[in-house]
């Protein structure tokens, strides 16, 4: 079986979404043997990298009359998040740009070592929802990927060019000719889409419903 799911650091839903899938695939037994790709998305590829507007600026689109909404929303989605586990301050979370975070994934993704990425993914997440820190700060990457495993050195050499932007830019084109206009996405065997943060089950349920078909394969 092979996995793969569009998400971004600062989608909430994508937080969620990818630790139930993560979960469901160690639920099944099948975590360890099968490929799991993480395809870059940018919520909003022109956010700021430096902002003091906090998340419900961005949830309510900056619409004064819709904050109340927004915030119900916000609310709805850190219970999801704490039921889950996770680390979520998402009052406190800034919306700002997530490329320099993703190009520094793709930089994990060449060692060839699932553990690293799936560290440095982690990490990210933790930084933008659990310590409502800047992710496009280089210095807060920089502390980030190091603690996750990443070369100091090879990190700053990344975030002091544009290596890797062209991989997270064809990652967005797959998305967009692929019907994807939203994530977290998930394909199954590119053949089964899961969108959304759906529960739990429905992950398990979908995993065990491929698991059988493969086997009468």
């Amino acid at each position: 079986m092979e996995i793969m799911y569009w998400s971004d650091i600062a989608c909430p839903f994508c937080y969620i979404g990818s630790n139930r899938m993560k979960k469901a695939m160690k639920e099944v037994g099948i975590y360890d043997d099968t490929k799991l790709e993480f395809k870059s998305f940018q919520l909003d590829p022109n956010a700021p990298k430096q902002t003091d507007e906090k998340f419900i600026v961005h949830m309510s689109g900056g619409d004064k009359s819709k904050e109340e909404q927004a915030q119900m929303q916000m609310n709805y989605i850190g219970q999801m998040a704490k039921q889950d586990g996770l680390a979520f301050d998402i009052d406190n979370a800034k919306f700002t740009n997530t490329m320099d975070a993703h190009r520094l994934i793709k930089l994990a993704e060449t060692k060839g070592d699932r553990d690293l990425v799936e560290n440095v993914i982690t990490r990210f997440y933790k930084v933008f929802f659990g310590d409502a820190d800047n992710i496009a700060d280089h210095d807060v990457l920089v502390n980030a990927a190091v603690e996750a495993g990443l070369n100091k050195l090879e990190v700053e050499e990344v975030l002091n060019s544009n290596k890797y932007e062209d991989v997270v830019r064809k990652d967005e084109l797959d998305a967009y000719q692929s019907g994807v206009t939203a994530a977290p996405f998930f394909v199954i065997n590119n053949k089964y889409g899961i969108s959304g943060a759906q529960p739990y089950e429905v992950f398990v349920n979908a995993l065990k419903q491929v698991l059988n078909e493969e086997s009468k394969a």
